[in-house]
């Protein structure tokens, strides 16, 4: 059985823990935070819903202990901190720069063979940087943005269908953000009937726009960042790694001509599986997708250019 690391015990981290905890994926989940005793607390409090929920990972805690991850085969990285009122992109990306590569040296001297799967913010960029700091092969690093993107793209048009979301295939790529991410409608199925035999352009034009701007309508409704479902997209790309699954999902990776693109990480679909991203698969967009796409990938390297 696996071990897995995730670094901060936020909400998104714990959230995290808890869904990797419930799907008995792991043998052990280390939550690492920076606040003295509080992943110990998280950790206690999941552990004491083990009974409950008939799980049997074990979940640890640690401040700021990294030899606690020592030997991990994935580490997720949600620290950071989030955008403040009056900060520039350029600030926020300063600080957590510099946490997620602090973050990444200490897991590494002890993992030297781990995943890794960023989750810190600005998503794609962080990922950039995780990319080309580590000297890791380009396979063994993974943004989780499209994942989650695109859980809640199946959310919006399971809404309009009404029908179960499971039942829905859509994906999400391009970069993570409210401008850059691209919905792709005309990929979108129901039990593999394209949802444009049930819903009209102009309903498939909402959902695109819902979907692109979900993760700060949360904010504004939560006043803090979402979380249940980015732990849960954590959690379901960690378990096709772990587990060999060989999913496909969009994730933010490194490409090197693919979609037209070179030096730079951004969300398009892979396979997953023990050796983390293992394919990506190149769909066949069309002009007007693929002119999304560029601009999509001229505003993440606008984004990269501020570290």
């Amino acid at each position: 059985m696996s071990k897995i690391s995730v670094i901060g015990a936020g909400n998104v981290g714990a959230s995290c823990a808890e869904y990797i905890g419930m799907k008995n994926m792991a043998s052990e989940v280390v939550l690492l935070d920076i606040k003295e005793n509080f992943a110990e607390g998280k950790a206690m409090d999941l552990m004491q819903t083990a009974a409950l929920n008939g799980f049997e990972t074990r979940i640890i805690g640690s401040t700021n202990d990294y030899t606690k991850t020592a030997n991990s085969d994935v580490v997720v990285i949600t620290s950071g901190i989030p955008r403040k009122p009056g900060m520039t992109r350029e600030e926020l990306i300063g600080i957590n720069a510099g946490i997620v590569k602090s973050v990444m040296e200490n897991c590494l001297s002890h993992s030297p063979e781990a995943i890794f799967v960023i989750v810190s913010n600005p998503m794609d960029t962080m990922t950039y940087l995780a990319k080309s700091t580590s000297g890791l092969p380009k396979n063994r690093i993974i943004g989780m943005g499209g994942a989650l993107d695109s859980a809640r793209f199946r959310y919006f048009l399971s809404m309009a269908l009404n029908a179960p979301a499971k039942e829905i295939e859509g994906m999400v790529i391009g970069g993570h953000g409210d401008t850059t991410m691209i919905p792709l409608t005309r990929f979108a199925s129901y039990k593999g009937v394209p949802v444009s035999e049930f819903l009209s352009a102009d309903q498939l034009a909402d959902i695109k726009a819902q979907t692109m701007v979900g993760g700060a309508t949360l904010t504004k409704m939560l006043g803090t960042s979402a979380w249940y479902a980015p732990g849960a997209a954590v959690a379901d790309l960690v378990h096709s790694i772990v587990c060999d699954q060989k999913k496909m999902m969009p994730c933010c990776v490194s490409l090197e001509g693919e979609y037209g693109q070179n030096d730079i990480c951004i969300g398009v679909p892979v396979v997953l599986g023990k050796n983390g991203w293992e394919k990506i698969v190149e769909l066949d967009l069309n002009d007007g997708e693929k002119a999304e796409f560029a601009k999509s990938a001229e505003a993440v390297r606008n984004m990269n250019s501020a570290l």
